[in-house]
């Protein structure tokens, strides 16, 4: 019990108490609380105990690599770090005071709607502190390397030991989750500082597109170590005003995919194939609307609130003239004999009857086709 630093301990106790309500935990023994987190055992100490209660000396001793260095550089060129500092000490003791040297350097970002201005962080502090929480859960630490945590005025690199636990990798890192170390997992959800159910990455995610982020990069990235980018610069004000228009209460229900959706529609990017199943939720939510068979939009309100009506207009002109040709096209192929309506359905089925006839009635004004 010498090797583990009280004040940690207590500041574990305090969180477990607010996040469960479980008032008796305040009178329970440090041994007990330990027993009751599991944090020990008959056989001692767990090695987890250690890195989130461990003393200085201590860790240097048995576990010298469970160290968290925190480094703030004003430019990308070599050198000495502008300031820099080491922690190697149970991460309760050291956790907060990782955000506060973050914090510091913390420009807001302003954005304007109407006559109201609000102020962005550069860097979130739930995003931060998950991104920080999954390096000390998922590290490797039979490996001697330490996490790092490089901070630049508009950017944050956080590198661990370790690549991926066994079966993630980038394609499936939102919907798997797989703890390298369980105890540690285990023991900071007790107190309410990551989720159980294992959503942080989901949440990092989401937060990023709320504020009209980049998404997390993960370059330099290997089997030997994780590092991942948060870009804190705004992309695009415009975005911000998409995400105030569909409303806190409807963005509380959306899942992460609904969050990428709208993130690649909105930057016109195509939707991946594994996000398709979350196209007809947002067009039954008023927040898509489907063109053709494979053609999708933000709503028409939406570009409006961004400014960007236009882009909504040229879109929709588009898949418009491109059905329109469509439909020429298999009225030509059948000559004098003329094309019976089910055809034409079967031209675009993604439309409906109304739909096509409205297509049909625009060539005719064209004097492009006849109907009979």
């Amino acid at each position: 019990m010498d090797d583990l630093e009280e004040t940690a301990i207590e500041e574990f106790r305090n969180k477990w108490i607010e996040k469960s309500g479980n008032k008796r935990l305040a009178s329970l023994s440090v041994q007990q609380l330990l027993r009751d987190c599991e944090a020990i055992t008959d056989d001692g100490i767990i090695y987890a105990a250690l890195i989130l209660f461990g003393k200085h000396e201590s860790l240097g001793k048995f576990l010298p690599q469970a160290e968290i260095i925190f480094e703030y550089r004003s430019s990308i060129t070599a050198g000495p770090a502008n300031q820099r500092e080491e922690f190697r000490t149970g991460f309760f003791s050291c956790y907060n005071r990782l955000w506060e040297l973050i914090n510091l350097r913390n420009d807001k970002q302003h954005y304007q709607e109407g006559f109201f201005i609000y102020d962005i962080p550069t860097f979130n502090e739930r995003v931060v502190r998950e991104v920080v929480l999954n390096a000390v859960s998922h590290r490797n630490y039979q490996l001697g390397g330490n996490i790092f945590i490089r901070q630049y005025p508009d950017r944050l690199v956080v590198e661990s030991p370790g690549g991926f636990p066994y079966g993630i990798s980038l394609e499936n890192i939102l919907d798997r989750q797989l703890p390298r170390n369980r105890r540690i997992a285990e023991i900071l959800s007790l107190c309410g500082v990551v989720e159980r159910s294992g959503q942080g990455m989901n949440l990092i995610y989401e937060l990023s597109i709320k504020e009209a982020k980049h998404l997390p990069e993960f370059t330099g990235t290997d089997d030997n170590f994780v590092s991942i980018t948060l870009n804190g610069s705004i992309i695009d004000t415009n975005m911000l005003s998409v995400i105030n228009r569909i409303g806190s209460e409807c963005l509380e229900t959306l899942s992460t995919g609904d969050f990428l959706v709208i993130n690649a529609l909105y930057h016109e990017m195509n939707v991946d194939e594994n996000l398709q199943s979350h196209l007809n939720r947002l067009i039954h939510l008023g927040i898509v609307e489907h063109l053709s068979r494979k053609k999708y939009l933000l709503a028409r309100n939406l570009y409006m609130a961004a400014g960007k009506t236009e882009i909504h207009t040229r879109k929709v002109g588009l898949v418009r003239d491109t059905n329109k040709e469509l439909l020429l096209k298999h009225i030509h192929k059948s000559g004098s004999k003329g094309t019976p309506f089910k055809e034409l359905q079967q031209v675009l089925p993604g439309h409906s009857r109304g739909q096509i006839q409205v297509l049909l009635r625009e060539l005719r004004s064209e004097k492009r086709v006849c109907c009979k």
